[in-house]
């Protein structure tokens, strides 16, 4: 698999993303639903959004190592939250470190959403390539 990060403009290399991802050579796609903070039992967290993105993040690792895959082969993350300026707040310490432990340069879209299941406050979505 080859993979080229595209970031025409400067101000991109400070958004812990990239503008677009090409890859070739691919013999495999995951496309990993909406991963959260739930439980071994699939009980939702009701803890601060830290602790669910911290969950949230374990959980995605787990599906994509699972599923014969690696992390930093990650071309695609979008983030879904109940508060963007909440997730800048208190969350980037733990958002940037995944990204960097696994040298991830991803597509990225990040959304505020009116809600999630149940008290979920964070929600992370995937593709990965091999």
């Amino acid at each position: 698999m080859e993979k080229r990060t595209i970031d025409p403009w400067a101000w991109g290399k400070n958004t812990n993303s990239a503008q677009a991802v090409e890859v070739k050579n691919v013999t495999g796609t995951l496309y990993c639903s909406g991963q959260v903070a739930l439980d071994e039992n699939g009980v939702p967290s009701s803890a601060d959004m830290r602790s669910q993105l911290i969950q949230t993040i374990a959980n995605l690792e787990h599906l994509i190592s699972e599923s014969g895959y690696e992390c930093n082969n990650i071309v695609r993350l979008n983030v879904y939250t109940t508060n963007t300026n909440h997730f800048f707040n208190t969350c980037m310490d733990v958002y940037v470190p995944f990204l960097m432990k696994y040298g991830i340069q991803q597509a990225t879209t990040l959304l505020e959403v009116k809600g999630l299941f149940a008290t979920l406050t964070v929600e992370l979505e995937a593709t990965v390539v091999k």
